[in-house]
């Protein structure tokens, strides 16, 4: 429990520098740019791969079940609020734990093992403002963009399904989902959702690559850890922000 505790501490604390460096990491923007096409524009041909066929899937076992009820022309409403509020953003940022979490993770592990954090501090440049902040504001700012193309491609394929292969009326998938879709409720709640676990995600990441013993050992234990801890704190995460935003 006290170790629990002393590594929660020392991650708000870590929060917080990169908080206070960030300032210094913006005036090298080159840095943040980087990240931003190393954790977001590299992640996206599985978050695109994986959306599409989530979205079959979800039109297929929504058909079937909708049909037993009559009403299979709600095939489009029930795909897109699946998809908006709960997997676009969850299945998004279980993909990026996997992908880009461990890849930042397994990046800073081994250049502490290397000691190039500690040649970096000999030489008076702060390794929060050059190397941690711009991967932590890489994170944030990738996460909703991946959420939101994971949710469009899902919307897609689950269409490709629906109508051309299962007969549901064109006009009536889109006319549904227009009419039931609210931008603030559904899309708005959906982006504050990737938000916070972008943030959840990265700092979970670096903290684990920062806290790292300095051997392939503890790397690659670091590693592990930043798959699991991801996870589980966004399915927890989910539902604490579900909770409260259907009760607002």
């Amino acid at each position: 429990m006290i170790d629990r505790l002393w590594r929660l501490g020392s991650g708000m604390r870590l929060f917080m520098l990169i908080i206070v460096s960030s300032g210094e990491s913006f005036r090298r923007l080159h840095l943040t740019i980087r990240e931003i096409y190393f954790t977001g524009v590299l992640s996206m041909q599985i978050i695109l791969v994986s959306g599409f066929f989530v979205g079959m899937v979800l039109a297929l076992q929504m058909f079937y079940v909708l049909r037993q009820f009559g009403s299979p022309d709600y095939t489009g409403v029930v795909l897109a609020l699946s998809i908006i509020r709960e997997l676009g953003p969850v299945v998004t940022a279980l993909l990026f734990a996997g992908r880009a979490g461990t890849a930042i993770t397994a990046e800073i592990g081994l250049m502490k093992a290397n000691e190039e954090l500690s040649a970096m501090e000999m030489m008076a440049v702060s390794p929060i403002a050059r190397v941690v902040a711009p991967r932590f504001w890489a994170g944030v700012i990738s996460m909703p963009i991946l959420a939101v193309m994971f949710s469009m491609v899902g919307i897609l394929g689950g269409y490709l399904v629906a109508v051309p292969m299962l007969g549901v009326d064109d006009g009536a998938f889109w006319s549904q989902m227009q009419a039931q879709v609210d931008f603030r409720f559904d899309i708005l709640n959906s982006v504050i959702k990737s938000l916070v676990f972008g943030v959840a995600c990265t700092m979970i990441a670096l903290f684990e690559g920062f806290d790292a013993p300095p051997t392939a050992e503890g790397v690659s234990y670091a590693t592990t850890r930043t798959v699991v801890t991801s996870s589980l704190a966004i399915l927890g995460l989910d539902f604490i922000l579900t909770s409260l935003m259907l009760t607002v």
